[in-house]
């Protein structure tokens, strides 16, 4: 296990909104496309405020999260993230991300989830 799976791992584990937040860059942008948001109207997430605020909501609503895969390279990051509601609902996000100076710069995010 690399140094930046085992960092994003134990954030998303214990649900450390700051943890996560080192691991993207000052100007990092993320977008993420899902049923509402389509490739052509993506969410866009510029900066550190932004993305701070993307993270503490996710982590503040009653829901579980779990890595299930991890793929490093010099320059990039995959993976995908299993979530899950009391209610049963499941949420799937399968990312790539681009690196820099071994933080990421830039990461698309598709999530589905339960209807």
């Amino acid at each position: 296990m690399t140094t930046l799976d085992a960092a994003l791992r134990g954030a998303y584990s214990a649900r450390d909104t700051d943890a996560l937040l080192a691991l993207y860059a000052d100007d990092a942008t993320v977008e993420i496309v899902d049923a509402v948001h389509t490739p052509s109207h993506p969410i866009l997430l510029r900066g550190r405020d932004a993305l701070r605020a993307h993270f503490a909501d996710v982590f503040a609503r009653d829901m579980t999260h779990e890595i299930d895969a991890v793929v490093t390279g010099p320059n990039s990051l995959g993976y995908s993230l299993r979530c899950g509601y009391p209610d049963g609902t499941k949420v799937v996000c399968a990312a790539t991300a681009s690196l820099a100076g071994g933080t990421i710069t830039h990461e698309l995010g598709v999530q589905a989830w339960d209807a």
